[in-house]
């Protein structure tokens, strides 16, 4: 039942934050469908803005606002709400929420996974990666750029940014103990290598290239100095 609710929930990134599209179902698998996904993902959703794409769906007045009360509850900001139906527009916009929104750009949504290359193979990106994207790769990731709060990024192998780190990143994901992540300026929201997840809630930025890996059974932070 579980797969099924997330078959529901696609997200792309938007300017101002993150566009949620429910597919068409009742509105209690799609509103069911929608806080399973904030609830298994509460990183990735956490401070986001939300802008919420219900398609035919009509909404009254207290669907809207139960639902608006348990994201804020998930510490999630409900701003837009577009669909097809007159009813759940005046709805929204009785609740001073927004109606139309700018159209997500086309890289911000998009999913990147590349098959089987080999290990020793890279993936390097000359952008930012904004909020919304999910990289994935069966090798080593290589950014030029930013990754922004909301982003994730998953290698087999290390993940080095060469900006700023605040999004969600996973190491060895497929269980590589000697990956490592490296970042000019490291602060993620969330952090794992191999199957070694870090709290790093307590860690204070330090604006200066930083470095995560495994030693002995967990992650540590050093210093990175990447022309040595």
């Amino acid at each position: 039942m579980m797969n099924d609710l997330a078959s529901l929930v696609q997200i792309k990134g938007l300017r101002d934050g993150l566009l949620v599209s429910l597919s068409d179902a009742s509105w209690e698998d799609q509103h069911a469908a929608l806080l399973s996904q904030i609830d298994e993902k509460q990183s990735f959703f956490q401070g986001a803005r939300l802008a919420l794409d219900v398609g035919a769906q009509i909404l009254k007045v207290n669907e809207m606002v139960e639902l608006r009360d348990q994201l804020s509850e998930r510490n999630v900001s409900l701003w837009a709400v577009i669909g097809e139906s007159p009813t759940t527009e005046k709805t929204a916009q009785l609740l001073g929420l927004a109606t139309r929104i700018s159209k997500p750009r086309p890289e911000d949504g998009r999913r990147f996974e590349v098959q089987d290359l080999g290990e020793e193979t890279a993936l390097f990106l000359n952008k930012t990666i904004r909020s919304g994207a999910r990289i994935e790769f069966r090798g080593h990731i290589v950014v030029l750029g930013d990754v922004n709060p909301g982003a994730e990024i998953a290698a087999e192998g290390s993940i080095i940014i060469w900006g700023r780190l605040r999004g969600a990143v996973h190491a060895g994901s497929k269980g590589d103990e000697a990956a490592v992540v490296c970042a000019l300026d490291f602060a993620p929201i969330r952090l794992q290598v191999a199957a070694d997840a870090m709290n790093i809630q307590d860690k204070k930025e330090t604006g200066k290239p930083e470095m995560a890996f495994i030693r002995g059974e967990r992650v540590v932070i050093e210093p990175w100095q990447p022309g040595q």
